[in-house]
């Protein structure tokens, strides 16, 4: 039996992995849902200081503050970047990396990366202007479905997802990933990749090449990019099958 610790996405709380961790419960495994700083029902230990540091150190405190080990640490889309940061410091208590729609963050690079320059700019401007200078809010629906996949979201998903989204910390974005990162050649890697990611694998990207190679295994789940939330129990059957 293996200990999953589920680290989720911007906007979300540990609430977002309820299915998913009652599921692999009910395999026989430990499911361990994190909530970050500033986020669902820490909101008000965020603040203008919040930044990916402060992400990688819930991780990797929690981990150390419940003495776990042999862990598999998952990370849902924005969670890779504080993932990525914690896997390089865990040592001996990591076994396992999963990336759920996601891929490791490589050193020095950022989540406003991944975005066109203009779209990092709106960003900027909407957090000095609607955030305090300091948060990033959910987008509505319409824009949000523009940029991931909202495939198997019912309504009472996509409410409950517009209900419990919580402002993320602008700085989680801005701050740029510093060394260590690399987990060790003894960590298993694997990858799950949901209908936003297996497109970018399947489009033969280059510098998503080596996620389509070992060490890494891939596993595809025909869904959305809130796959703890449109397909739970499947997801818990995917992590299942990736510890056993």
């Amino acid at each position: 039996m293996a200990t999953f610790v589920l680290v989720p996405g911007a906007w979300l709380g540990a609430w977002a992995w309820e299915e998913t961790a009652r599921a692999l419960r009910e395999r026989g495994h430990t499911a361990v849902a994190v909530t970050l700083t500033g986020l669902a029902e820490r909101a008000d230990l965020g603040g203008p200081q919040t930044n990916l540091s402060t992400h990688i150190s819930d991780i990797t405190d929690l981990v150390e503050r419940q003495d776990l080990r042999d862990i598999t640490l998952v990370a849902h889309s924005y969670a890779a970047a504080p993932v990525t940061g914690a896997a390089g410091r865990l040592g001996h208590r990591l076994e396992r990396v999963v990336h759920v729609d996601s891929a490791p963050f490589a050193p020095g690079m950022c989540m406003l990366d991944l975005m066109p320059p203009q779209v990092a700019d709106q960003l900027r401007q909407q957090v000095t202007a609607l955030g305090d200078g300091w948060q990033l809010a959910m987008p509505p629906i319409d824009i949000l479905g523009m940029s991931s996949s909202l495939d198997g979201l019912d309504e009472p998903e996509l409410e409950r997802l517009l209900a419990r989204a919580t402002p993320h910390p602008f700085g989680t974005y801005t701050q740029r990933l510093a060394d260590p990162t690399d987990p060790g050649p003894g960590v298993d890697r694997v990858l799950i990749a949901c209908h936003d990611f297996k497109a970018l694998l399947d489009a033969g990207i280059p510098m998503l090449a080596y996620l389509n190679q070992p060490p890494w295994r891939r596993f595809d789940l025909p869904t959305g990019h809130w796959p703890m939330l449109s397909a739970p129990a499947e997801l818990a059957d995917l992590l299942d099958a990736a510890v056993s």
